[in-house]
């Protein structure tokens, strides 16, 4: 079988993709852009298709098609870059993977205590040679109170690596996970709205999702709360974050994602405009540490997502 893996990284995917291909009995066709309309083509031949998180849209579906591409795999947990419907329209199975859940609680956890002791403020002073205390007090975890979004895989490891630190820890989720009962009290959204110190989401982008987090649901939060968000950038309404932000109703926040950063992120940037107002004006907070999209960013992760798209392949596995 013949794979074509776009955004092909000779710097960090190329050693598994070797790896993996032999294991599997596969021949990798590396393709180093994105996938486009002018470059589909290159997967003439190929069974299946790897990808990450690029728009994945209609006309390149329909040349995909049209070449004999049977699968598009995605090598990340999400798959709302992908046109689903245009998919189903043209018989292609499509997947995403899973990845080591560690990667993503450990940097949760790494962000929630970088917010509790105001470390971007702590860091941009000292390289600035000011090494003095004011503002720069922080608050220790044990006393916080901390609300989980979402505990699945991931939300579950961030509830576990939690129990060590002595915080009271809230849950929220449609589906009661029994690891996550065990060690932290389910209870209804808005009580952990209404309660939390520090709220972390680990919820897919779904209907029910979308800008959980919102003018109406911050006003009803604790004030000063932190918000941690590894999961997607739709769960937060940006406008309105940024609004509550100023006030000051919340009082700083760990974002590794945000809306609408498809085909910014993983890019080199300096010097040019990133066309996303947004993300320009979170990143000079200073009570603000607005990330690249790196939590999954982990040598066990890329392993594991590089296994996880050609096992899928093989296997025709598929979410639609």
């Amino acid at each position: 079988m013949r794979i074509a893996a776009y955004n092909y990284r000779d710097f960090d995917e190329a050693i598994y993709f070797e790896k993996f291909s032999k294991q599997y009995n596969v021949e990798i066709v590396p393709i180093r852009d994105n996938p486009t309309v002018e470059n589909a083509h290159l997967a003439e031949g190929c069974e299946g298709v790897t990808v990450i998180t690029q728009p994945i849209t209609e006309d390149i579906i329909a040349i995909w098609d049209k070449v004999g591409v049977k699968h598009i795999s995605t090598r990340t947990i999400g798959y709302d870059h992908i046109d689903l419907e245009s998919a189903k329209k043209h018989g292609m199975l499509v997947s995403n993977v899973t990845y080591s859940t560690g990667s993503v609680a450990d940097y949760t956890v790494m962000l929630m205590l970088m917010c509790l002791r105001r470390m971007k403020s702590i860091i941009k002073r000292a390289e600035g040679m000011d090494y003095g205390l004011p503002g720069n007090i922080g608050r220790e975890i044990k006393d916080q109170v901390v609300g989980v979004v979402g505990t699945g895989k991931i939300g579950t490891h961030v509830i576990k690596n939690l129990s060590g630190f002595g915080c009271k820890i809230l849950a929220y989720d449609p589906y009661q996970n029994p690891e996550a009962a065990a060690i932290g009290q389910y209870v209804s959204l808005e009580e952990l709205f209404a309660q939390a110190d520090v709220i972390t989401f680990h919820t897919p982008a779904v209907e029910s999702s979308f800008h959980m987090v919102n003018a109406e649901t911050i006003k009803t939060m604790k004030d000063g709360v932190i918000l941690i968000n590894t999961a997607r950038g739709s769960i937060i309404d940006t406008p309105a974050f940024i609004d509550a932000l100023d006030s000051g109703k919340i009082g700083g926040a760990g974002l590794d994602v945000i809306e609408n950063e498809l085909g910014i992120f993983y890019g080199d940037y300096k010097y040019k405009v990133i066309g996303h107002r947004e993300m320009s004006i979170l990143k000079d907070y200073p009570n603000v540490l607005m990330l690249p999209h790196m939590a999954f960013y982990t040598e066990n992760a890329i392993s594991d997502m590089v296994e996880h798209s050609i096992c899928h392949i093989l296997e025709g596995k598929s979410i639609i």
